[in-house]
């Protein structure tokens, strides 16, 4: 019968600690302090999963139309059709974006001969010039949530540790007060503040993975927009990719 009783006490116990280390219990013992840290945490994790479900969903769109663009655009016998087709895309389409941006200052050059815009830059340089600032601008967007996905992964974790340093704070605190230094009366009040660094942790990884995943996807991407605009600037500087000129001759 004491054995029973004993049992049933620890069981008691046991129960009681692991409603202290409950999710639910440290919400209800947050102080301003804690609740700042969790509401930290939170507007990181929307923040981070909108510009994760963003960048995905653009980087699976452009993935899906670059090849086909580019491919539309050489194969198009007409320089005017090619350009018609660019101009038919989205204008969310960077690709399409910088074959336009280059087709329209090679215009802008040849309407202008003999003016002293002719004279300070031939096509070459001039085409040249409207790649490159068609370039940086399409990469630039390719940056968007970069940033924040970064912060966020890098400071997240110490932010839960914050709030697990506070938490450990208070808990101490308590305990001293009541003089209870007891396993269990330890155990729920650390346990309790140590969900704050699996929570800034929780945040943190999948900003990491998501910032790795989408940088390499950008180099890529970048890599394809300078073999792209170098071939266009072969064919509007001298009216033909050197790949054709090589198989021509």
């Amino acid at each position: 019968m004491l054995q029973e009783t004993t049992t049933a006490a620890a069981g008691g116990n046991n129960a009681a600690a692991f409603e202290q280390m409950s999710f639910g219990h440290m919400i209800q013992n947050f102080d301003l302090m804690a609740w700042i840290v969790a509401i930290t945490l939170l507007i990181f994790s929307v923040l981070s999963v909108y510009w994760i479900v963003i960048n995905f969903i653009k980087n699976m769109r452009l993935r899906a139309s670059s090849e086909r663009v580019m491919s539309t655009f050489w194969e198009t016998s007409n320089a005017q059709d090619a350009i018609r087709y660019m101009e038919e895309q989205k204008r969310s389409e960077p690709f399409s974006k910088i074959a336009l941006d280059a087709a329209q200052a090679a215009a802008h050059h040849q309407r202008n001969e003999g003016s002293r815009l002719v004279e300070s830059l031939n096509r070459s340089e001039f085409v040249d010039r409207a790649l490159r600032q068609a370039v940086t601008r399409e990469s630039m967007k390719l940056e968007s949530g970069m940033t924040l996905l970064a912060t966020v992964g890098a400071t997240a974790p110490f932010v839960g540790l914050l709030g697990t340093v506070w938490g450990i704070y208070n808990a101490l605190i308590r305990i001293g007060i009541s003089g209870n230094a007891s396993i269990d009366a330890v155990a729920g009040p650390v346990g309790e503040a140590l969900i704050m660094t699996a929570a800034g942790l929780f945040v943190a990884i999948p900003a990491v993975l998501a910032y790795n995943f989408f940088n390499r996807t950008n180099r890529l991407t970048n890599s394809k927009f300078d073999t792209f605009a170098h071939d266009l600037h072969d064919f509007f500087a001298t009216g033909s990719r050197v790949g054709e000129q090589a198989v021509k001759r």
